[in-house]
């Protein structure tokens, strides 16, 4: 990690850190958990793993917490035993104390990556192949409103920040995120970042209040780190008054899923709004959900593509444009599996032939471009 803190010498900064100063240097850890002072736990390759790790004893252990939460201006005590921060380098923290971690200190520290994952790595991991991405590249020029969805740990944040590289750099984009972890190259980036109540419980800025913002600021593409409450509404109207080209991730294990989460978020905007009314606004608002799964081999692969396509009476129709196959495993338990189109027309199609943008062939060879179709470079 590096960290560059105002006031700290780097090489104090990682003696304070006592047992996991070796794990925060080693670059092939990408999240540590610490569940008391004996059971530290890393994950390294998709894979989580018990190291052989241990703090002296409970007091060392919140002694590294409380130095970590200090170096953020925050704090953590009795009275607030719990905190959630943005270390210096981008890394995200989250530290538990007594009285609500019942077996001792708990702290998570999910790495922030100098050089994020870029689509060319997602294909060699075999997260999707280069059919899936060309479609979603294609999807992210043509301004669809696009979801990620997935479970905990499934790689939502990267795969966003991989699909928010295909806007185009002259874009004006707003992000808005809990604790900022995108790392977009465009040149006209505004970033914005929500604030947690202050010890007095004043000062907090949601991202519901953030979304409302963004759109006094001009914006060509919001993208949201995550929806989790109400900001799904105002993300919703957004995308259905003109901000099209929109993308947030949320957390959902099928694209079904997803959707039905995002009704009980639209709920909890406090509106009082009729089932049917919340499903035509996502109906007329989302194109695509990108479903991302975790497999059993620790592999995190995209599972489905699907577009919603409208309503039927009071159900919003979808289909999927891409699937994954599992075809079964290796020896050494590595998942095999196929990612292809199902053959179904995507509704989106005529807006990516009527723009000129260039599509996989797998997909042209399923459904052929009508005359005069000139893919420009992208």
């Amino acid at each position: 990690m590096a960290v560059r803190i105002p006031g700290i010498n780097i090489d104090e900064y990682y003696q304070q850190l006592g047992p996991i100063e070796p794990l925060i240097r080693d670059d092939r850890v990408t999240e540590i958990m610490v569940n008391g002072n004996d059971h530290v736990y890393v994950e390294m390759a998709g894979k989580v793993v018990l190291t052989n790790i241990k703090f002296v004893d409970e007091d060392q252990l919140l002694n590294v917490i409380q130095f970590i939460v200090r170096t953020v201006g925050r704090r953590i005590d009795e009275r607030s035993p719990l905190c959630d921060a943005r270390l210096a380098d981008g890394s995200r923290v989250n530290a538990v104390i007594r009285p609500l971690a019942l077996n001792g200190p708990l702290l998570t520290i999910r790495k922030f990556s100098r050089d994020p994952y870029q689509v060319d790595d997602l294909i060699r991991f075999g997260t999707a192949n280069e059919a899936g991405f060309g479609f979603l590249k294609a999807a992210v020029l043509a301004k669809a409103n696009i979801i990620i969805s997935g479970g905990t740990g499934t790689g939502k944040t990267t795969f966003l920040n991989v699909l928010s590289g295909f806007i185009p750099v002259e874009d004006r984009i707003v992000t808005i995120e809990d604790a900022a972890e995108l790392q977009l190259h465009q040149e006209h980036v505004c970033r914005l970042e929500t604030r947690p109540k202050d010890i007095n419980g004043e000062g907090e800025i949601t991202i519901q209040r953030l979304v409302i913002n963004s759109l006094r600021m001009r914006p060509e593409r919001i993208v949201v780190g995550e929806c989790r409450g109400g900001e799904a509404l105002d993300m919703l109207q957004a995308m259905n008054t003109g901000h099209d080209g929109s993308m947030t991730t949320l957390h959902a294990n099928s694209p079904r899923d997803g959707l039905a989460r995002l009704e009980t978020l639209v709920l909890m905007a406090g509106v009082d709004l009729p089932i049917r009314a919340i499903r035509q606004q996502v109906a007329g608002a989302i194109n695509l959900i990108v479903q991302l799964n975790r497999m059993r081999d620790g592999s995190r692969k995209v599972t489905a593509i699907t577009e919603i396509v409208g309503m039927e009476q009071d159900v919003i129709t979808t289909q999927d444009i891409f699937m994954m196959e599992q075809k079964g495993a290796t020896p050494d338990g590595k998942v095999i599996a196929e990612f292809k189109p199902t053959g179904l027309r995507p509704k989106i199609l005529d807006r990516m032939f009527s723009q000129g943008i260039p599509l996989p062939k797998e997909i042209t060879a399923l459904f052929p471009p009508p005359p005069g179709y000139k893919p420009a470079a992208r």
